[in-house]
């Protein structure tokens, strides 16, 4: 799966990587042994990621320098609000969530500070800056996909979060996976990633971060 950048990027980030993909969270997802409310608080505050999500693809249209990278960000806006937050929707009323529910629900400081900082490296930089702030989330939640299915130690018959498991680590969502990695080399042709690697590896690193923090804050709401 992994391109040319995407792999250095990872490759430089190797510890903060591991202690996304290989978090607690995962562990105990992967054995069935997670606490249900952990994982209703990770669903509601992934809804909510969700609808920052969208917005961060359209401004990537904005930041787009040509017609080929406008209509993949409308692509992938119309992705998200016509069939992904439907889907999570579906999978939410699953868990006992209803449409008030994550509508009305607040955003944790973790879901937050991520957001954030995804909209702020698009706003504050080019493209380029903006889908490499997203990359942690879409390539990484691909590669625990694929680990979890493939990994002995998984436990999936009678599983409670096997569909999630399924989910991620299928052939669909692999295929999105591998076309973000794709379009990261597309983009940086267009673009100096030699003379701005530091900046984009720092840009990467937080944003894996981010992602386990996000992790932690289903855990740290299931012990309060």
């Amino acid at each position: 799966m992994a391109g040319a950048l995407f792999a250095s990027l990872r490759d430089a980030c190797a510890a903060e990587w591991r202690d996304y993909t290989h978090h607690p969270f995962l562990t105990s997802l992967a054995v069935g042994s997670l606490a249900k409310p952990a994982f209703r608080t990770y669903l509601i505050q992934d809804y909510i990621f969700l609808r920052h999500f969208a917005r961060a693809y359209g401004l990537a249209a904005y930041k787009s320098e040509s017609l080929a990278e406008i209509r993949a960000a409308s692509n992938g806006l119309s992705a998200i609000i016509d069939v992904e937050i439907g889907l999570h929707e579906k999978y939410c009323a699953g868990w006992g969530l209803d449409a008030a529910d994550l509508e009305n629900a607040e955003a944790y400081d973790a879901t937050l500070a991520y957001t954030d900082y995804v909209l702020e490296r698009g706003m504050a930089g080019d493209l380029l800056d903006l889908h490499v702030a997203l990359a942690p989330c879409i390539v990484g939640y691909g590669e625990i996909g694929a680990r979890l299915l493939a990994d002995k130690n998984t436990r999936l018959d009678g599983n409670p979060y096997r569909d999630w498991i399924d989910m991620y680590g299928g052939a669909a969502y692999q295929e999105i996976a591998a076309e973000a990695v794709q379009y990261l080399d597309i983009i940086a042709e267009a673009r100096n990633v030699a003379a701005r690697q530091a900046d984009l590896i720092a840009t990467f690193r937080q944003a894996t971060r981010l992602e386990t923090d996000f992790w932690q804050v289903g855990l740290d709401a299931a012990r309060a």
